[in-house]
Parts: structure tokens; sequence; C-alpha cells
């Protein structure tokens, strides 16, 4: 099992541990409804150190990020992120990703800590025009710092102005002292902050300064469990539950990541969903009997026919509501569509809603 430069840290604390991507990860330390509340109503910090880091250069980077990208990177300047995905030829997505430009010429592709070995295969085999690559992924740690009063925690330790960093943008900067650090205004919770990506050597450093400052703020360490409850809130996508290699932008709701003003992997293909429309879709749902949907659970109609598949669910420590996820029928995923999960052979319902579940006072 692989490690991150915090791992001790987390051992340290008693964060509970778990094998994840095949590394050595917190999955909580006080306990998931506790850190879940802390980071939507204070701050929170997390270690997201084992997602993949890809450099590319070259005057043919971007004619490479746009060959292998569903969105146009071709709008971004130096200091700007992009959401964006990978599609495969067949119809699916090999993985979802931020784009980061760091000038002309400079990408940085952030992607999944499971998928890096593929998604860094992917590229390089669509890679025919010299484009200079290189995988840094073991030599970064990234911390996450998400909640209403990261900003003010953060700007603490650095000279950089923090509020002057809009929504997707980031700036390289000072920070604690160490020189080189990628300031990002991104994160996976929807409850705003920083990541933070700088060198391994510098990490732990970094974590403790961090928790020196936050801490009489509020600010406690966060595992991956309160961030999949986080995320879900917010009805952002998580590869493996939600999207895969079988499921199409389209089907997904991320048509706003796909733009067709360009040539990409398998666009004509995505056009033609677009254009046509498709058979399924993914929509959020809250349950309106007691019953907690969980991934892979059977939606059907009320005379139990299968009509869908839940990919993501959890009780909402925000809502105090049970919320999910899943592809039904188009025709079904309409606001207000009463459906049913299936659990444990009983038909529990539910109803389709609007996302994202959580919204900010």
């Amino acid at each position: 099992m692989k490690t991150t430069a915090l791992t001790d840290k987390h051992i340290a604390l008693g964060a509970k541990m778990v094998e994840f991507a095949g590394y050595n990860m917190p999955v909580s330390y006080t306990g998931l409804n506790d850190e879940h509340i802390t980071v939507r109503n204070l701050a929170g910090m997390f270690d997201v150190s084992h997602m993949g880091e890809f450099i590319l250069k070259g005057p043919k980077a971007l004619d490479l990020i746009q060959k292998v990208t569903s969105n146009d990177a071709s709008v971004l300047s130096s200091g700007k992120v992009q959401y964006s995905c990978f599609p495969n030829d067949k119809g699916g997505i090999v993985d979802d990703l931020l784009v980061y430009c760091m000038d002309k010429e400079t990408y940085m592709l952030v992607v999944n800590a499971s998928n890096m070995e593929k998604d860094w295969n992917w590229v390089k085999s669509h890679n025919d025009m010299g484009v200079d690559m290189k995988n840094v992924s073991d030599d970064y740690s990234l911390m996450a710092i998400q909640g209403p009063k990261a900003t003010a925690i953060l700007g603490k330790l650095t000279n950089v102005d923090l509020t002057k960093i809009p929504y997707y943008n980031f700036t390289i900067g000072q920070f604690c002292g160490v020189n080189g650090v990628i300031i990002s205004n991104t994160g996976y919770t929807g409850a705003g902050g920083f990541e933070i990506y700088c060198k391994n050597e510098d990490a732990a450093k970094i974590w403790d300064e961090i928790m020196r400052v936050g801490t009489p703020e509020g600010l406690k360490p966060i595992g991956l469990g309160a961030r999949d409850t986080l995320r879900l809130e917010m009805a952002f996508n998580l590869y493996g539950n939600d999207i895969d290699d079988t499921t199409s932008p389209i089907e997904a709701g991320l048509g706003w990541i796909t733009k067709f003003t360009k040539e990409f992997t398998n666009s004509k293909a995505l056009l033609e969903q677009k254009n046509n429309g498709v058979k399924r879709k993914l929509a959020g749902f809250t349950m309106i009997d007691k019953g907690i949907p969980r991934h892979g659970y059977e939606i059907t109609d009320a005379q139990g026919n299968i009509v869908g598949v839940v990919t993501s669910g959890t009780q909402s420590p925000s809502l105090q509501q049970a919320i999910g996820m899943g592809y039904v029928k188009t025709e079904l995923a309409k606001p207000g569509t009463e459906i049913y999960i299936k659990i444990r052979d009983k038909l529990i319902k539910a109803a389709i809603v609007k996302t994202p579940f959580y919204k900010q006072a």
C-alpha cells in the first residue's frame, strides 16, 4: 500500500485508516457527521495527495489537451483552471480531471488516484505531437482546506491576497515560507476554500502550520468519508460511482463541459447524443420513506419494474435526509417524479429533485 507524505500525521492524530486507490488514507478522525458539519460551518483540512498530476509541455501541449478532453481548453489563460473529462471512444468516460494552465505551453492535469495509470496511458497513446509529458504525482502533496473560514485561516500564512483569487483560478507564490506553492481556489465540497500543491518535503511543515493557525478557528483534519458526503450534497460526480467507462458525459449531466467548438475523442457520437437525446440520465433524488440508498441498489417504478440504478447515496448530515443519485430512464428524470429504491427486497419511495441537494444560505 502506498503512503502520502502526511500518512504519519494521520496515524498520530488517531485517524481511522483505510485502503483507497492503493493508498493508506484517513477515512475519519472524530466521526463523519462531526467532520462534515465542521467543513460546512467552519473549516476542515483534507490530505488528497493521492491525486495524480501530469505536466504537459511544449508548443503542441494545448493541441493534445484539446484532442483528449471534452471541454474547450483554448479559453484558458495563465492562472486559470478548468473542469473537464477524457471521453473514451465507446461513448463513456476515461476519467474526469482538472486542467491547470501554467502558461500557453505548460499545463497540469489533475486526475483521480484510482485512474492514474489508465489516464497516463490514455493521454500518452494520443500524443503523436511530441508533447513533453511528465508524471509528477509521486513528487507532490495536495491539501484541500475547505469551509467558510478557510480563506481567513490560510491568509495568515501567505503574503498572497487570497481574496483576489477567483473561483477556478490559482496563483503560484510563497506559503508558510515555502516558495513555488500552487494556491488554487478549487475544491470538492461546495463549502469554498483552497487547494495547496507543494513538494512532498514541504508537506509536513505546511500541514502543521495550517493546523497551528487553524485549530483556534475551529479547523479540524477531515477524512475521505466526509469528503464523499460533502460532494454528494453538491451532486458532484464521483468517478467509479456516478461516471465511468460506460457513462457518457451527456447522460451524466456534463454537457456543460462538453464543447463542440472543436473535435475531440468520440465528439461526433456525443454531438449526436446531444442533438437526439439519450435514453437515460443521471438524476438526484431524496427519500420520502425511511431508508438509505446505496451504490448499486435498483431503482424501480411502483410495480417493481427496474427503471435505473443508484450510483451514490447517503444520509445527508447537513439536511438530515437520505439523498442519492442514479441513472433513470430519461422520461423519469424530471423533478417531482416518484421512484422507488429497492432496499432489502422492499420498495422504498423517493422523488426526483433538482440538484444540488444542499444550497448555501
